[in-house]
């Protein structure tokens, strides 16, 4: 425990003097870094601690930026206070759709997310909506500056704004699978019916497991359109949902420290893939996620807890 500590001791240093040493466009590429840390850790409590797999949370990520930015742009709240509207958005919008998901197990439920993140761009495109929404232009939004004073350029106050709220996530998040409910949630996951004997309210967990998540993952699309500021409906298509669940499968199932190495690597893997080939880009990325799965089946987070053991092994 002494020498966790002193990891995350130096972890958090190591963060807060990044964007003194970087350009203004690698603090604001870290700053989604921490954007999607957070979405992962969200779709990471679903998959890798209850077990319902989720290829639709492109469609929560998209309402809590549209929360943001409609919030901003239309009504003139303050950056800050829409990222919590965004996650309580969110996590009554999760809430609800967890209820019918939960006569759906496995594939079904899979492809039931799936058409809900198909169908969220088209929603955001509709037309009696467009006075909310923008319609296919998209709402653009100002990026903040820094408060009091502070002598920080907006892509480093953005940095920083993120960082804490990441914290606060992580924290609350390492709490919940830690306690009671987590518990529940893997007991669930490894033995339903056990659980179930045991008085486990297998319904009620797998909806507020799905209302958490998709909280997480609102926070983190308001997070995020306030860094881009700019939000249209064709930003969140499908894909943003695959990629979510690539970044919890290389980053590691049921894993809190997981989120951050899967968001490093959707974040930066594919610049480094189109570096190398501007022909072939994705081929190059599949490549790197086919040598990821193989080198690390338990992802990133899991290779590091092996490498650990050895070490601390006589």
């Amino acid at each position: 425990m002494k020498n966790r500590f002193l990891s995350i001791i130096i972890v958090l240093l190591v963060a807060c003097a990044l964007p003194f040493l970087v350009s203004n466009y690698r603090t604001f590429q870290l700053t989604l870094v921490l954007v999607y840390a957070i979405a992962l850790l969200g779709l990471n409590l679903l998959t890798g601690y209850s077990g319902q797999i989720s290829l639709g949370h492109g469609a929560f990520y998209a309402l809590g930026a549209y929360c943001a930015a409609i919030l901003m742009a239309k009504a003139g709240w303050p950056y800050w206070t829409t990222v919590p509207v965004a996650g309580a958005v969110c996590l009554v919008a999760g809430f609800l759709f967890g209820l019918p998901a939960l006569r759906l197990e496995g594939l079904y439920l899979a492809l039931a997310t799936f058409a809900l993140g198909v169908a969220m761009p088209q929603l955001l495109k509709y037309h009696h909506l467009e006075a909310l929404t923008g319609g296919v232009q998209g709402i653009v939004i100002e990026k903040p500056s820094a408060p009091f004073g502070l002598p920080l350029n907006p892509d480093r106050w953005l940095y920083f704004f993120t960082l804490v709220v990441a914290i606060v996530m992580f924290v609350l998040a390492w709490n919940l699978v830690r306690g009671r409910v987590g518990r529940a949630l893997v007991a669930i996951r490894d033995q339903p019916v056990a659980a179930e004997a045991m008085g486990v309210n297998g319904a009620l967990y797998k909806s507020a497991a799905f209302g958490v998540s998709a909280m997480y993952t609102g926070v983190a699309g308001a997070l995020g359109a306030i860094a881009v500021q700019f939000v249209a409906p064709d930003s969140f298509n499908v894909f943003l949902s695959i990629t979510l669940l690539v970044g919890v499968v290389v980053g590691g199932l049921a894993s809190i420290s997981g989120a951050l190495y899967g968001a490093f690597f959707i974040q930066f893997v594919p610049n480094i893939a189109d570096e190398i080939s501007k022909a072939a880009p994705w081929a190059i990325f599949g490549a790197f996620m086919l040598g990821f799965v193989y080198l690390m089946p338990t992802g990133v987070a899991g290779a590091v807890r092996l490498l650990s053991a050895k070490r601390r092994s006589p």
